[in-house]
């Protein structure tokens, strides 16, 4: 019954940290590249009459062109909350409206803009690390648990604790990965 326990607990610190993974990587798709993605705008909240709302809820994405994002607002008496939204964002693109839609010229990257991007991914992938080592810190806390209420041995717990280990260090080297392969599209010319 012991090892069904652990065996739950390693099962859980697995699933939560891919989603910390995943989530990372959906994270690093919002951080724009040399290429227009309506994902870049994903991260940003409107203030729209006192409620802050994603973008992606008042107003429809599209990136028509290599260098252009639209957003075209469900309402139009939106498009002034929408643009100051998109200027005090982090995305570093100017918008411009017609009174129907915001466009949004996406430049090309200079040097610089690509290091500060670099800085931006690197802080989100310590955000993915944290929330892994959360995960571990929580199952290492549930293992302890069973130990003290007798549910588990101590070679049990030890073992478990080995395990739990490879998984985060797993799950760290994925991150990893996927930081390296989005640092190499920023940086790509």
């Amino acid at each position: 019954m012991e090892s069904e326990l652990i065996d739950g607990l390693l099962v859980d610190a697995r699933e939560r940290m891919k989603k910390a993974v995943e989530s990372s990587q959906h994270e690093f798709a919002t951080v724009r590249t040399g290429r227009a993605s309506p994902a870049l705008l994903e991260r940003i909240n409107v203030d729209y009459y006192g409620a802050m709302t994603p973008l992606n809820q008042l107003a429809t994405l599209s990136a028509p062109e290599a260098r252009l994002i639209t957003v075209q607002p469900y309402d139009k008496s939106s498009i002034k909350f929408i643009e100051k939204a998109i200027n005090e964002s982090d995305v570093g693109l100017t918008p411009s409206n017609d009174g129907n839609m915001v466009r949004l010229i996406v430049p090309e990257l200079t040097e610089e803009r690509r290091r500060d991007l670099v800085k931006v991914v690197r802080n989100l992938a310590e955000e993915g690390r944290v929330r892994i080592r959360n995960v571990r810190r929580d199952i290492m806390h549930d293992l302890r648990e069973l130990k003290e209420a007798g549910e588990a041995g101590s070679d049990d717990e030890h073992r478990a604790e080995v395990e739990l280990q490879k998984l985060t260090d797993t799950s760290v080297a994925e991150l990893e990965s996927v930081l390296k392969a989005k640092e190499a599209e920023i940086l790509e010319v």
